[in-house]
């Protein structure tokens, strides 16, 4: 079993390491490239299968005693995300092949992109708060490199302001550690989870409380603290920021969900009212912001933050079934908002631009590239029976179901925010799809004409579409596995004596 662990880590490390080593041999780098990310998806299969029959997995790097090691922890969260980062990172992986053309850009991309995966692994892995530090640093030096990768200089002031506000944010988890460790004397989180109701000053774990959450909230792109996303992800091309796309955000999302679970339960807090607040409010003020932008990259960016707020909602909620809705909200939301910016770099490959006002005829040029649209918008918007509806009644159930007035509210926001996501998908819709071409009619692509033009893009967006219909159309095995993945963290002394008793 510590097999799938090791592998877990050793597989894109050992990738990352190669492609250096394969530097300018683009071909090898692309072969090798994809059997690493197919390995990797066949290991956390094999991950997520031992955890559903055997129960939370714990490897302890090096055999050091009483939690003073590296200690990886695997659970049915921690696997449900490894699975669909290494879902995404298959598919991104093709698609960025196809979109980048460029030798240079590409022999930086290839180890830029697995040393990016290696931290996405490690941070779900992360079993103790310095080493999802860490692991937060990889990725945020990783994707540095991917967002400037053929920099321009939107790219560059893009990238800077991502930088500068993610430094800012680990500066914060620096200072929540340091509070916490001397408090506790531990870093291992399931002994801290443990220490922490023996601690005399509360407050004081409250202050560290609010340092994590200011660094998780700027990870995730939250209210106040989202306006280096639309900065930024609309810079870059769509292909290189695929993955980072679908899956940087969510990291904030995971740490969130992980902190305030099992170090400091959220219920009755301080801090689960403003949670409430800023996800309500982040979900209102990204959908307007989406309803305003003229540029097909920038709506689907503001898109990002709306929808990381009802995530957001359903751990503040903080009933088992509100953070089992999270985290199939999240799936969902990972497939769609990929697709979305994948079908966008479809458009741009036909049509040549993402500005709205030179965009048009794309259903008469291209219907099956607006049919998978469509699919992926409607889903997005929750329209029945796509998967967006599912996540989202999750969470409207668990909010109704909770009852207090604030929840409530929150919950009744979110329902008028699938309105509005609804206009500004129409917008996109109307103005990109609908509309007449300005430059005039274009010759019609059949669908075998789209995929000979761009086949790693088209087979891209149709799978994970086939995806987004297969949890469509039979949710249930994934809600139940959402809803067996969030037992751990809802039993708070289950996870502490799993990874305790597990560890002597």
């Amino acid at each position: 079993m510590n097999i799938a662990i090791a592998l877990i880590l050793t597989i894109p490390l050992t990738t990352a390491i190669l492609m250096l080593a394969l530097w300018g041999k683009t071909k090898i780098q692309v072969i090798v490239g994809g059997l690493s990310t197919l390995s990797f998806l066949i290991v956390s299969l094999w991950l997520f299968r031992v955890v559903n029959a055997n129960g939370l997995q714990l490897l302890s790097v090096g055999n050091w005693p009483n939690g003073l090691g590296i200690m990886l922890v695997v659970d049915g969260m921690s696997s449900i995300y490894i699975i669909l980062s290494a879902c995404i990172e298959l598919i991104a992986f093709w698609y960025a092949v196809s979109f980048v053309k460029e030798k240079t850009s590409l022999s930086i991309f290839f180890p830029t992109y697995f040393f990016l995966a290696f931290g996405l692994s490690g941070t779900f892995l992360a079993g103790d708060l310095f080493n999802l530090y860490v692991w937060f640093e990889v990725m945020l030096v990783s994707s540095f490199v991917l967002f400037t990768i053929g920099a321009n200089r939107q790219q560059l002031e893009g990238t800077i302001k991502y930088v500068a506000i993610n430094v800012l944010g680990s500066t914060f988890f620096l200072i929540g550690i340091g509070l916490l460790y001397g408090l506790t004397g531990h870093l291992n989180m399931a002994y801290i989870a443990k220490t922490i109701p023996l601690i005399g000053n509360q407050e004081l774990v409250g202050v560290a409380a609010t340092f994590f959450f200011i660094s998780f909230g700027i990870k995730a792109a939250i209210f106040p603290l989202f306006f280096w996303l639309p900065a930024t992800y609309h810079t870059a091309p769509v292909g290189i920021t695929a993955l980072a796309v679908a899956l940087l955000t969510k990291v904030g999302v995971y740490a969130l969900t992980r902190f305030f679970t099992i170090i400091y339960p959220l219920q009755g807090t301080f801090l689960q009212t403003i949670m409430l607040v800023f996800a309500a409010l982040t979900m209102a003020i990204g959908v307007l912001g989406a309803a305003a932008q003229v540029d097909f990259r920038k709506i689907l960016s503001f898109h990002i933050i709306s929808q990381i707020g009802y995530m957001v909602m359903g751990i503040a909620i903080f009933t088992p079934l509100a953070i089992a809705g999270s985290i199939f909200f999240v799936i969902h939301n990972v497939l769609v908002k990929t697709n979305l910016f994948f079908i966008a770099g479809g458009v741009y490959r036909i049509s040549g631009s993402y500005k709205l006002k030179e965009l048009g005829g794309i259903i008469k040029q291209a219907p099956w590239l607006a049919m998978l649209f469509a699919i992926s918008a409607f889903s997005l918007t929750g329209v029945p029976p796509l998967s967006g509806f599912w996540g989202k009644y999750l969470l409207a159930r668990s909010g109704f179901e909770e009852g207090s007035i604030l929840v409530i509210i929150v919950t009744a926001i979110s329902l008028m925010v699938s309105l509005l996501t609804l206009f500004s998908m129409t917008k996109i819709w109307n103005e990109v799809f609908w509309k007449p071409n300005p430059a005039g009619e274009k010759p019609k692509l059949s669908l075998n004409n789209l995929l000979k033009m761009q086949p790693g893009v088209m087979f891209s967006i149709i799978a994970i579409t086939i995806l987004v219909l297969i949890i469509s159309f039979a949710p249930q095995n994934l809600i139940n596995w959402c809803y067996d993945s969030i037992l751990v963290l809802t039993e708070r002394d289950r996870y502490i004596e799993s990874v305790i008793g597990l560890y002597n």
